[in-house]
This record gives C-alpha cells, sequence and structure tokens, in this order.
C-alpha cells in the first residue's frame, strides 16, 4: 500500500488508505464468494441479487463517493469512469479496480483538512461531512463483504 506521504490532510490521507485497504479486502471477499458458488437471496434490492450485481454497486458507489467528495472539496472532476457491467467483472475488473484506486489516491491530494467539518447534501439528499463521507466510502465495502461472508458461514 502507498504511503501517500504528499497529501495535504494527513487525515484525508488515512481516510484514503483505509478506504483501499477495504475495497481490496471486499474484493478478496468477493472472490471467495465466486468460488465456493454464493447466491444471494431472492431480494427486491437489485444491488444485492447476486455476488456480481453487489461488487458492480461497491465499485460503483466507491466512483460516486471521489466524485462527490472531489466537487465538494473544489477539486474538479477525478476523471473516473463507470464500472464495468456485472457480467464483465471478472475479466475487467481488476483493471478497473485499480485504476480507481489509484484516482483515489491522487485525486485528494489535495484536500484541505481544514474543510472536512463542512456539511453537504449527498446525492441521497442525506447530510454528510466531508469528513463523514470519506467514512461512509471506508465502511460500505466492510459491510458488503460481511454480507457475502455470512453467505459463506464466515459471520459473525
Amino acid at each position: 500500500m502507498p504511503e501517500l506521504s504528499d497529501h495535504r490532510s494527513r487525515g484525508v490521507r488515512a481516510l484514503v488508505l483505509l478506504h483501499e485497504r477495504e475495497l481490496l479486502a471486499f474484493f478478496v471477499t468477493w472472490r471467495r464468494a465466486l468460488a465456493w458458488g454464493v447466491q444471494l437471496p431472492p431480494t427486491e434490492n437489485i444491488h444485492c441479487a447476486s455476488p456480481e450485481a453487489m461488487a458492480h454497486h461497491v465499485l460503483r458507489a466507491a466512483r460516486g463517493y471521489l466524485v462527490w467528495l472531489c466537487e465538494k472539496f473544489d477539486l474538479g472532476d477525478p476523471g473516473v469512469a463507470e464500472p464495468p457491467a456485472p457480467g464483465e467483472l471478472e475479466a475487467a475488473g481488476d483493471a478497473y479496480l485499480e485504476g480507481l484506486l489509484e484516482r483515489w489516491r491522487t485525486a485528494l491530494r489535495d484536500a484541505p483538512g481544514e474543510r472536512l467539518e463542512e456539511a453537504h447534501t449527498s446525492r441521497w439528499g442525506r447530510p454528510f461531512t466531508l469528513e463523514s463521507m470519506l467514512e461512509h466510502a471506508v465502511v460500505h465495502p466492510m459491510r458488503h463483504a460481511l454480507q457475502l461472508e455470512e453467505h459463506m458461514g464466515d459471520g459473525v
């Protein structure tokens, strides 16, 4: 994992590194779930309809958090494309994930720590401080990894 010594804010840096750790951990769990042949229970939530749909959702959310954060920190568009479709993730997911993580490492480099307490409305209408959105981005892949683990019998 890169050190990211060039980040303006050590708080932002720490959350970027934690996000990377948890996103990588999710994909380790996801690959195990695929190898186990995990089937998720029927649901109306399209993001949890299958392990592939869940992985797409996790990647799309990670992209969305970064775009939103860059917008609110006035850092410009981070230039991250939409993730591959669920059916293309096994083949194209690793390359996409690598590029996404690279953008997370660099796009928030100049985010000022003194603005972390600023509150903004999320795309889904809830208020978040910039710091709490970064924390939300860290926890999101953790939550979905736990879901997959529970279906493999590894849950708590």
